[in-house]
């Protein structure tokens, strides 16, 4: 069933872009006005990507098709092009962000209380805060969840405590043996009376959730709602997808991370080789940023105003022991293609600039821009420890493709670049000077920093850092390191193969 809907999806899309070129064509080769209209459409769309404020790479990657193609160009670019989603959508969902701030207002105190400790700490806090409107906390607890395996353990474990309410947001929802003994557990919970949640990204489980799934769990008691549904309409709504991991339950624990609710990610059948992931379990009143993050979305996609005060409440029931509080400070934050700002790159940014002994990335893609290779260069060459892991068994050959064409920039500078082994690394984490830390659903990608909701979890002075840099460092020594040696193997095709798809890889 659903892969009769991927099919079917895609010959729609195929059928109606023949229909448009063929209709272009037809004008074009009629009418010579519409022909030279279409040039001039082209021209002027040239000199909006030029003075738009997207990123360079991005405007490159449309300029050269519409310089090759000026007919075509520049209406493709009108259709599909840019990264902003549609004004009545924005609209809505701005008004909704709007609330998301009032419920999250700060009093400083704890920013104060870093910058205490650190001035670039609290700099860096300060911008998370700003450009994304979700606040740092203190003395919560923070636990690093190294596997698939190990967080689904945790994660069941929790869910079975849940009194009162349950909040899951997945990109991508499987059934089978890890989806199912969830979903055991949410049915328990539903006729128990608990306040039961689930948001999917349609995108993301359409070749593993049957078509209208969401009514199947309505009819369970489950509340849902599907993110951004794929409809056979050629529309740029489509590249705007909801990348988020996020598990909250009554408000004083939550995950966060890579991995999503399939049975790939805790290994229950091999797909490409073994999967090595991440996520993050925090406990304490941080939980409510996670819980206004879930709710906005909620309200957004359900047309609905919840009443955020009857959830505050919730945040008191985990007892805060003093024993199981960690001394540092977590900050949940999210990031959105509704503004101009890149919130994911910019924490990414602050890390490498910043470091001053280390910083080590695991990451599934590597495509990246020029101000994060400049960033990623330029720490290695002052003599930061700079390494980064990525797949060796990739799950879409061209974008591996990408990633490998940095190789030889990055190694050359210092940088040091390791490919897993065993399988595909699918986990987004990054630790600098045993101070810094970021776990999250943020891929070093063009889509996961420009056009999909993604959240993370910024850690300053929590002892689950140095779990994160152990994972890190014996996840190396089961990775290969790629050398400039070996670079110089790779042949001339392979090398253009990667030169080209490198320069549209925005559009990827």
């Amino acid at each position: 069933m659903q892969v009769f809907r991927v099919i079917s999806f895609a010959i729609s899309i195929l059928i109606q872009l023949a229909v448009l070129i063929s209709i272009i064509i037809w004008f074009n080769r009629y009418f010579v006005v519409f022909y030279g209209i279409s040039i001039l459409i082209s021209i002027a769309v040239v000199i909006l990507i030029l003075n738009n404020q997207m990123n360079p790479a991005y405007k490159i990657a449309w300029i050269i098709p519409i310089m090759l193609f000026p007919i075509l160009g520049g209406l493709f670019y009108l259709f599909f092009g840019g990264n902003r989603m549609g004004k009545k959508t924005k609209v809505k969902m701005e008004s909704i962000l709007g609330k998301t701030t009032e419920n999250l207002k700060d009093d400083g105190h704890v920013l104060e209380m870093i910058r205490q400790q650190s001035v670039e700490a609290a700099n860096q806090s300060r911008y998370i805060g700003k450009y994304s409107n979700y606040p740092p906390y203190c003395n919560e607890y923070a636990e690093y969840l190294s596997s698939g395996e190990e967080k689904f353990k945790k994660l069941k474990e929790e869910l079975k405590k849940a009194e009162h309410f349950i909040f899951l947001e997945y990109f991508i929802i499987e059934e089978g043996i890890m989806w199912n003994s969830i979903l055991e557990i949410l049915i328990e919970k539903v006729n128990e009376g608990l306040d039961v949640r689930v948001i999917y990204d349609d995108a993301g489980s359409m070749t593993t959730l049957p078509y209208g799934y969401n009514h199947k769990l309505e009819k369970l008691g489950i509340q849902c709602c599907v993110f951004n549904p794929m409809i056979p309409v050629i529309s740029k709504k489509l590249n705007h997808r909801d990348h988020r991991k996020i598990c909250i339950i009554d408000g004083h624990t939550g995950f966060t991370g890579g991995i999503n609710l399939a049975d790939e990610y805790i290994n229950e059948y091999e797909k490409h080789g073994h999967w090595k992931d991440a996520a993050i379990m925090v406990k304490g009143q941080a939980v409510w940023s996670l819980t206004v993050m879930f709710l906005s979305m909620w309200d957004y996609l359900r047309g609905t105003s919840t009443d955020e005060k009857q959830y505050p409440s919730c945040r008191e029931f985990w007892d805060s022991d003093a024993d199981q509080l960690n001394d540092g400070f977590v900050q949940p934050f999210a990031d959105s293609p509704l503004d101009q700002e890149s919130v994911g790159e910019g924490v990414y940014l602050n890390f490498i600039n910043k470091a001053k002994r280390y910083v080590y990335i695991t990451t599934p893609y590597l495509i990246i821009d020029n101000e994060m290779i400049t960033a990623l260069c330029m720490a290695a060459k002052n003599g930061v420890d700079v390494r980064i892991i990525t797949p060796y068994h990739y799950d879409k050959w061209f974008v591996h493709s990408v990633s490998r064409s940095y190789y030889n920039t990055l190694i050359a500078s210092g940088v040091r670049i390791y490919e897993y082994l065993p399988g595909f690394i699918h986990s987004k984490t990054c630790v600098a000077d045993d101070e810094y830390g970021l776990v999250g659903t943020i891929n070093m990608d063009y889509r996961s920093l420009y056009l999909h909701f993604e959240c993370g979890i910024w850690l300053y002075r929590s002892s689950c850092l140095l779990d994160i840099k152990k994972d890190f460092l014996e996840t190396a020594e089961i990775s290969q390191e790629i050398t400039t040696e070996e670079q110089k193997k790779i042949s001339w095709g392979t090398l253009l193969i990667q030169s080209i798809l490198r320069v549209f890889s925005p559009l990827m």
